[in-house]
């Protein structure tokens, strides 16, 4: 437990299955049980002490720690993360910044890693959507590349990028990008006449778009 101000606090029965220990830092709390060694908590720590990045990178790398010193002696199995805001706004979806579970894995730190990276990405879209909301064009499309960036092989963020594009007169832009979705994943262009009649794309744009070869 760590309350509001800070203090730390942890219990580990004597009849808990060996080994089973906890460490007590700063600010935090590293618990651990059926590990291979008593060592596994430790690790930890450091790992977490030394890390730099945002909470969740240093809790990846406490994790990541955690396996190399042997981690849990029934093998590798499942992995959580869950990170919320430190000024809550009512609105859990919001307030839940990072809440990822991967079960019945076998590598499941390395998928937990992967969903970070993605989870990372769709922050930035949520990011780019509020800037052009408040009409901020070019913060906007900053947030959508980064994203992209982030997770280039994820098809949907490449075509909501363009479709944004398209959809603040920048056709001309937004095509490359169209046709690369379109070329990996036909599908996708079903969507344009969607977004059209749900008034998400100036009709005008459509014949551009969907000549796309």
């Amino acid at each position: 437990m760590v309350d509001a101000q800070g203090r730390v606090a942890s219990h580990t029965g004597t009849k808990c299955i060996a080994e089973s220990g906890y460490y007590l830092g700063p600010h935090y709390s590293v618990q651990a049980n059926i590990m291979l060694k008593d060592t596994v908590w430790d690790a930890m720590a450091k790992a977490y002490e030394n890390a730099t990045g945002d909470l969740a990178e240093r809790m990846l790398q406490a994790l990541e720690a955690a396996q190399a010193e042997g981690g849990d002696l029934r093998g590798r199995q499942s992995a959580a993360l869950l990170i919320v805001s430190g000024e809550p706004t009512g609105i859990p979806w919001k307030d839940r910044l990072f809440d990822l579970q991967i079960a019945d894995h076998p590598t499941p730190l390395k998928e937990l890693r992967r969903l970070v990276k993605v989870a990372r990405a769709y922050h930035h879209m949520d990011k780019g959507d509020e800037y052009l909301g408040l009409n901020k064009i070019d913060k906007a499309m900053a947030e959508y590349q980064a994203a992209a960036k982030l997770v280039p092989d994820n098809v949907e963020m490449r075509f909501w990028h363009a479709a944004t594009l398209a959809s603040i007169d920048k056709v001309e832009e937004s095509l490359p990008i169209f046709a690369k979705v379109f070329k990996e994943e036909p599908i996708w262009r079903e969507m344009i006449p969607r977004l059209v009649k749900a008034e998400l794309l100036p009709a005008e744009a459509t014949p551009k778009i969907l000549a796309i070869k």
